[in-house]
């Protein structure tokens, strides 16, 4: 009895080391996560950050040279088309004179104010000689009635009067014209910070109005200052006809077509914003990424079904431009892709070991790939594969 009892014992010990050295050395099952093959709506779309901007901004400038008054209108106050008064500018100061040319000018006055006394003596000679001249008609006049003299003598002295009358209203003119050189040559002489003569407040200035109904977007000039023709002083525009600009990498702006639609998110309110695009600029431009790279960037502009009261001009979104959707497509979730000999594969779960299995891919987005061959709804993927996972080897539900 002893004896079958040792044997039982020494079999149960040398089973005991047989399986334990068989749990030691069977492969060990993977712990993976796994997803399911499914069909549902699916959706491609391109991200980007986006700016908001007044559809038409209006640029008002300085039509002419001149100094302006400070601005008085702030960022944001509303204006009213041909009413509201922007800018005010004034005429430039005369220029500083040296001492030769206050010199010339000095005497250039001297010379038009003897001009004008001239031809005030002129004047008085003409006037002198038109009146002596009216004496010799009136009395020739008399003489003609009792046929002393003959009409055409009362003709020649008729026609001397009014001679001596044309000369003294060429004489007044000459006076008209001296005074006005003389005033042109005191004004010449005029320094900045004297007042200019005969000038009224309402002829000071020129005052420019507001082009439309909006507001002030920018104001560039605000400090009084000296401008010159076609100079910045504000931007005007209606913050409520806001279109939204992108500028995407032209390899993506080749895959949007106008119509698209958009989602815009991240501009501030808590509800997302939707549009449509309206254009793709044909033009592209280089820019350089945060990296240094030089990337070839093109435009596209979105029209934004409503624009909230929030959202102004330059804001910052972040545009969902959509390319692709599929109500009903069969998906694949992206962790479960990878390349295998230039092939997009998964590694399928049957029988609780992992099959290698080539696919087809169509679309894909951050999350999923749709599925174009080599899978069925229902089946089982490993997702996030690692290094130790090959064809067959035994997998378990993380």
């Amino acid at each position: 009895m002893r004896i079958w009892t040792k044997r039982l014992g020494l079999f149960v010990l040398v089973l005991a080391i047989v399986g334990g050295f068989y749990l030691a050395m069977r492969e060990q099952p993977v712990p993976v996560d796994m997803a399911v093959i499914a069909a549902g709506p699916m959706a491609v779309t391109i991200d980007e950050e986006g700016v908001t901007r007044v559809k038409d901004v209006y640029a008002v400038s300085s039509p002419i040279a001149g100094y302006l008054d400070r601005t008085t209108l702030e960022e944001g106050e509303a204006v009213r088309a041909n009413n509201t008064i922007i800018a005010s500018i004034h005429p430039l100061d005369p220029p500083f004179h040296d001492l030769r040319t206050r010199a010339e000018l000095m005497a250039a006055a001297d010379a038009a104010r003897s001009a004008v006394a001239l031809a005030e003596v002129e004047e008085q000679r003409a006037q002198t000689a038109y009146e002596l001249a009216k004496s010799n008609f009136d009395r020739a006049a008399k003489l003609a009635e009792t046929r002393t003299i003959s009409v055409s003598q009362l003709e020649q002295i008729h026609s001397q009067m009014e001679l001596d009358k044309a000369q003294v209203d060429s004489a007044r003119a000459a006076i008209a014209l001296r005074k006005a050189e003389l005033a042109t040559a005191e004004a010449r002489l005029r320094q900045p910070g004297e007042p200019a003569a005969d000038v009224s407040s309402d002829s000071c200035c020129v005052h420019i109005t507001a082009p439309i109904d909006g507001v002030v977007l920018k104001v560039l000039a605000r400090s009084e200052q000296a401008i010159a023709p076609g100079d910045a002083i504000a931007e005007i525009g209606d913050p409520q006809n806001l279109e939204i600009v992108v500028d995407l990498l032209s390899s993506d702006a080749a895959r949007v077509r106008p119509g698209a639609t958009v989602t815009i998110t991240d501009w501030g309110g808590d509800e997302d914003l939707r549009g449509t695009v309206r254009t793709v600029e044909p033009a592209g431009f280089t820019k350089v990424s945060a990296l240094g790279i030089e990337e070839q960037r093109v435009n596209v502009v979105i029209d934004p079904h409503s624009v909230p009261e929030r959202l102004g001009h330059g804001y910052r979104v972040l545009a969902r431009l959509g390319i692709w959707d599929n109500p009903d497509a069969r998906q694949v979730p992206i962790g479960a892709l990878f390349r295998s000999d230039g092939h997009w594969s998964v590694f399928v779960v049957a029988d609780g070991r992992a099959a290698l299995r080539t696919v087809e891919v169509g679309q894909m987005n951050p999350l999923a790939a749709e599925v174009v061959g080599g899978l069925e709804e229902g089946e089982t993927v490993i997702l996030y594969p690692n290094d130790q996972l090959e064809h067959g080897s035994p997998v378990e539900p993380r």
